[in-house]
């Protein structure tokens, strides 16, 4: 049998609750006094911010959630829904400039674990940049994906393309872009 060594992966493992944050990681991670980057915080709109997935399925995969705490989609107000949606597409559009994927998945985990997810009463929509050929046998027949970036790296890249935007602050690679509301 062969075998993979990613001890990076330990974390995930032997998570058990965040003992750092008391409630919900979501709703209090945007408020925490440490630099930006060190969360992962890549942008911060009015009505909800991105964050860089800390155990990606691909480089990139990135999360755009809503400041409101709901973990239903329906509960959103059209204004926190379509600034989140515009989100979304800065984002997307972030990722063609620094990734050059060949395609998105876009989507929600609404609810607990049926539909997927570890964080189910705030809702967030995952991107996850592809490429072709970036599904091969490992997760297939290993159950094992590879990821050929470190999410640090892809945090510079990211972060770049999003404060070279239009309508953004930047305030140094620490902090997150402040996206102007529209």
């Amino acid at each position: 049998m062969d075998q993979i060594f990613a001890p990076w992966r330990i974390d995930w493992v032997e998570r058990g609750g965040n003992d750092e944050f008391e409630d919900c990681v979501f709703c209090e991670l945007p408020d925490v006094a440490a630099p930006d980057r060190e969360y992962n915080l890549l942008a911060r709109g009015e009505h909800a911010f991105v964050l860089l997935n800390n155990y990606p399925y691909n480089p990139g995969h990135a999360m755009v959630i809503p400041h409101e705490h709901t973990g239903d989609y329906r509960d959103l107000d059209a204004e926190s829904l379509l600034a989140k949606e515009r989100l979304v597409q800065r984002t997307i559009d972030a990722m063609d400039e620094a990734l050059d994927p060949n395609g998105y998945n876009v989507g929600y985990n609404l609810g607990h674990a049926a539909a997927g997810g570890s964080i189910g009463d705030h809702l967030h929509a995952h991107i996850v940049p592809r490429w072709q050929g970036d599904t091969n046998f490992m997760p297939v027949i290993g159950d094992t994906t590879v990821i050929v970036e470190a999410v640090n790296d892809t945090y510079d890249r990211l972060h770049e393309a999003l404060a070279a935007q239009d309508g953004v602050t930047a305030s140094g690679a620490e902090q997150a872009v402040e996206i102007a509301p529209e």
